[in-house]
């Protein structure tokens, strides 16, 4: 089984992320827990040029390709021979962010976004939950994190209003694969949601 966790930045799709995998593995799957950008090593070096640096240091365009040049890395190397081997793969962030960021929010890129995906990736997860919550909360704690790779959250508050109505209008897109999760709740809450729906869905 193959699963994303999307959302705005700082909805904690990391976080919940992980308590996931932790209980799959509770239960005696065998999961494989990766991110995007990044998840393979390749990717992992193309992620810094994405996620660190000037707001501008590069178009929608270039964005949209470095973005699938690190998930075709990410797919090649560990999501496709994890799939193979029987395993669950869960990764925060997969192609519905690009769907969004790039070909919403960045520019009218959508069939753009879309054609690249269909010629290089052509896999769209089983699952896919979508971390909802205040975009102004979701900006303070992300921006909070200090991290160094905050590049979106300083696109500021607008921009995050727009990526949270690109991905709600993304689950009404797909209602059999996108699942909305509100994400301004206690973290045990969340889980707990989570916890039932991937459950349910595995047996």
């Amino acid at each position: 089984m193959f699963l994303s966790l999307e959302g705005i930045d700082g909805s904690g799709k990391s976080t919940q992320a992980t308590r996931l995998a932790d209980t799959l593995r509770a239960a005696g799957h065998d999961v494989v827990q990766t991110r995007e950008p990044g998840g393979a090593p390749g990717a992992e070096e193309i992620r810094r040029l994405l996620v660190e640096g000037d707001p501008e240091r590069w178009s929608p365009e270039t964005e949209t390709l470095l973005f699938n040049a690190a998930r075709r890395d990410h797919l090649e190397r560990t999501i496709r021979p994890a799939l193979e081997a029987g395993k669950i793969v869960i990764t925060d962030r997969f192609a519905d962010s690009t769907r969004v960021y790039q070909g919403a929010t960045r520019g009218d890129l959508r069939g753009f976004a879309d054609a690249i995906h269909k010629a290089a990736i052509g896999v769209e997860p089983d699952l896919t939950l979508i971390l909802d919550m205040d975009p102004a909360a979701a900006l303070t704690r992300g921006l909070a994190r200090s991290s160094g790779e905050d590049r979106f959250e300083e696109f500021g508050l607008p921009f995050q209003q727009a990526l949270r109505a690109g991905f709600l209008s993304l689950a009404d897109e797909f209602p059999a694969r996108c699942h909305i999760i509100d994400a301004g709740r206690d973290a045990d809450a969340i889980a707990a949601d989570i916890r039932a729906l991937v459950l349910d869905r595995l047996t």
